[in-house]
């Protein structure tokens, strides 16, 4: 396994189990063993305490009133999903056997400097936290990468969080485009926004979807992301806030397949004949052939020459050098002619 995820030179897919695993540390293994079946680099979780990030009349989303029970408070949500630290820990060893990247989201600084003792490849900050100084400055402090997901942000709030993460000592810096509705409509996707970070940033750019299916976080992966993340689920029918906008185990393969497919279509940029193509080389292109029988000596002409099929012969190109020239002997048509 890697140990710095920089020195991939692919594209980075993060399965994002998040809080799917509902509190209950079985079902996180068995997420963890879904990720790395479906050929993702990375399986992430978040980890918080529940009672350090909301308070006790903080509301929840639409989408989590709508997927989760009601009455419970988004702080009586969150305590339900909370995992130990010490089961972290097992999570990250699990990770370790099963040969796929572990990685967790803290979303206080007291999972900060928890989640710095498993060493993680890098830092994955949320959208939630891009304006929260004191947790950017602890991450920084840390002197790892970081990636960035920028959902609800504008220009100038990323700029103003990649200057605290740049001014304390962050690493490489990586953004995530994102939309943090769930699920995100079509027409709020935006992806174009992703390019004009990059241009506009001068850092690699990634995406973090929360779409339903799987065609944007492919069509990031064609316009140039170097890293997808997408949520997760065993059964989208669960309870809890974040399953109804999950691919299921198969829909995450097919998705990690089709960028796959896309990282082998980009290629280097080069115009070359493919190994696989030059053999039809042959059969495509044309030849100068004989239109009708010629005799030696006779001069070539537009009448009696034409072009034709395979292409092992004169190139057509040479048409207008042909033309003019006799025949260095006798041929029947449709025969390629010679020089």
């Amino acid at each position: 396994m890697r140990d710095k995820w920089v020195e991939y030179m692919g594209i980075y897919v993060i399965a994002e189990a998040g809080v799917n695993h509902n509190g209950d540390f079985d079902t996180a293994c068995r997420l963890i063993d879904r990720a790395k079946a479906a050929g993702a680099d990375c399986v992430k979780f978040q980890t918080f305490k529940a009672s350090h990030i909301a308070s006790c009349c903080a509301e929840k989303a639409e989408y989590q009133k709508a997927t989760t029970k009601t009455g419970i408070s988004q702080l009586e949500m969150l305590q339900k999903l909370e995992l130990s630290f010490s089961q972290f820990q097992n999570l990250k060893e699990y990770c370790r056997r099963s040969g796929i990247d572990f990685l967790s989201t803290p979303f206080d600084l007291e999972s900060i400097a928890f989640l710095e003792t498993l060493n993680m490849p890098f830092w994955k900050i949320p959208s939630g936290e891009i304006t929260n100084l004191p947790y950017l400055i602890a991450i920084a402090e840390t002197g790892r990468d970081v990636v960035m997901s920028t959902g609800m942000s504008r220009m100038e709030e990323i700029q103003a969080a990649m200057d605290v993460l740049k001014g304390h000592g962050a690493g490489k810096i990586t953004l995530l485009h994102c939309n943090t509705e769930y699920p995100t409509p079509y027409k709020d996707v935006n992806l174009q926004a992703m390019c004009t970070m990059r241009e506009h940033f001068g850092v690699e750019v990634g995406y973090s979807d929360h779409t339903q299916g799987i065609e944007i976080p492919i069509a990031a992966a064609a316009m140039g992301a170097v890293i997808i993340e997408k949520h997760f689920t065993l059964d989208k029918n669960m309870e809890g806030p974040d399953h109804k906008a999950s691919l299921e185990p198969d829909e995450l393969s097919a998705m990690v397949d089709g960028i796959r497919h896309i990282e082998q279509a980009l290629g280097d940029g080069v115009k070359r004949v493919s190994p696989s193509e030059e053999k039809n080389i042959v059969i495509a292109r044309k030849s100068i052939v004989a239109r009708c029988p010629i005799k030696k000596g006779e001069v070539l002409t537009e009448e009696n020459l034409a072009v034709k099929r395979p292409g092992s012969g004169i190139s057509p190109m040479q048409w207008y050098k042909v033309l003019g020239t006799r025949a260095v002997r006798n041929f029947e048509e449709d025969e390629l002619i010679e020089w």
